[in-house]
């Protein structure tokens, strides 16, 4: 396989403090990302009133971003290769910021459709550099760790965001929701701009043609994935799938042979990587389909309320958020394989539990498999992210958080999708989607345990942190 060029030795790690300073700025930047998508959610019914939209409408405040985000994920990775990953790191925070001033300032939905794409872009750069600003901020030793306290982060984040939203929304309008994400912004581009690590880069020429294949796919996708979902016209659904389909193809055919290519289907050629994107993608698609279909099992089927459902809830991503730093440590001196396998073997008997408890007289009895479900996540996802970024060649370190990020939301996708078929076929009520997803995470459990027998470094032209 042809090789990318090689780069000199490249010091591992930030030294302290400056490592410090910046890991605070990484922090408040996915946090502000994080909480941003939580708040928006929750402000739709408020948005759509007020703007005097139909509820249809405004779920494009939420599309546009994802669609931005889905469709420039892949290009600024390589951007962040042509021109160094911190400098897109720099240029989508300040993208965030101006679009949140669009955004706090929209007076119709043109105009907050427009900055929440603008938004997109911006959380897209952040996003797709947070895996290589971890990777070259912590030295090698101690990445392991930086992963699962980012892993803790977002897990806050995502925590504390309905209720930063209840509470701003409690005394303000829902600009406030958008104005809030700007000193948070430039208080991290203020630190991050005298401490963030100038990651390397590679001269290459950026492939348009691949760009442009890239946006097909993911519009064609999205498009159909939503309109599925939502019972739109088949034709137009049909016609979209297949568009995206064949300009995948076409843009797998394109990327064969070339040395960094768009689509990183250079790092698929590595057994460890390949069957760790397969990992993530499968136990993301397993944790969305379970919190889709946690509310209306716990509600429709076990006859539970608003407030017990949301109680009963909350001990997954507190174990997630617990066990994270955990398995980060552990990380640095056990197999990362063996650790994801571990904890999807956990969430696999955490979601089997959840399907077969009698807990219509003791919910209480739910606890513990949400516990499970919440720590065997953690154990999987911050060694397996760990792999994805400390094992591709320190030239392809954009590609490598790029793709991390492309998995991610091709699971939630895939789950989302999924969930929506298994409604189809067996209702709401029972626990037949917990059993589907306890199935793809005893399937990615399986891919850890043959990740075991490749080697664990990958052998590469450039040089490996």
């Amino acid at each position: 396989m042809a090789t990318g060029p090689s780069l000199p030795e490249w010091p591992d790690g930030l030294p302290a403090p400056r490592r410090f300073r910046a890991i605070l700025a990484i922090w408040l930047a996915i946090a502000m990302a994080i909480v941003d998508g939580a708040i928006v959610n929750i402000a739709l019914p408020t948005i759509t009133r007020e703007l005097a939209i139909t509820p249809v409408e405004a779920v494009w405040v939420v599309n546009a971003y994802q669609v931005a985000v889905l469709v420039s994920l892949l290009p600024l990775s390589a951007l962040g290769e042509r021109f160094g990953c911190s400098r897109i790191y720099i240029a989508g925070l300040l993208t965030f910021i101006a679009a949140s001033v669009g955004c706090a300032a929209a007076t119709d939905l043109p105009m907050l459709v427009a900055s929440r794409f603008l938004q997109g872009v911006g959380g897209a750069c952040i996003q797709a550099m947070n895996g290589p600003m971890l990777r070259f901020t912590y030295p090698r030793a101690h990445l392991g760790r930086g992963i699962g306290y980012n892993a803790l982060v977002v897990a806050v984040a995502s925590a504390s965001g309905p209720t930063l939203a209840a509470m701003i929304l409690s005394v303000g309008s829902w600009h406030w929701l958008f104005a809030v994400n700007i000193p948070i912004g430039m208080l991290s581009l203020a630190i991050g701009l005298f401490a963030l690590p100038k990651a390397p880069s590679v001269s290459r020429a950026i492939d348009g043609s691949a760009i442009l294949l890239n946006a097909v796919v993911f519009l064609g996708l999205f498009y159909a994935a939503n309109g599925w979902a939502g019972g739109g016209a088949p034709a137009s659904i049909y016609a979209c799938a297949i568009a995206g389909g064949v300009a995948a193809i076409m843009l797998v055919r394109r990327s064969r042979g070339q040395v960094a290519p768009l689509l990183p289907v250079d790092l698929l050629r590595f057994p460890l990587l390949r069957l760790s994107y397969a990992t993530s993608l499968l136990a993301w698609a397993a944790q969305v389909m379970a919190f889709i279909s946690l509310p209306f099992y716990l509600e429709a089927g076990l006859g539970l309320g608003h407030v017990e459902t949301g109680l009963l809830l909350t001990p997954w991503p507190v174990a997630m958020a617990m066990a994270a730093p955990i398995a980060g440590r552990l990380v640095e001196r056990t197999p990362a394989a063996l650790l994801s396998a571990i904890g999807l073997g956990l969430m696999t008997l955490g979601l089997l539990l959840l399907a077969a408890l009698p807990a219509q007289q003791a919910p209480w009895l739910l606890v513990g498999p949400m516990l499970l479900c919440g720590a065997g996540f953690a154990f999987f996802q911050t060694p397996n992210n760990r792999t994805l970024l400390a094992d591709a060649p320190v030239e392809r370190s954009g590609a490598a958080g790029g793709m991390l990020a492309v998995m991610r939301l091709a699971g939630q996708s895939g789950g989302a999708v999924s969930a929506a078929l298994v409604f189809r076929l067996a209702g709401t009520t029972s626990g037949f989607a917990l059993v589907a997803a306890a199935l793809l995470t005893l399937l990615a459990g399986g891919f850890c345990l043959m990740r075991l027998r490749p080697p664990g470094r990958v052998q590469t032209g450039g040089t490996s942190l």
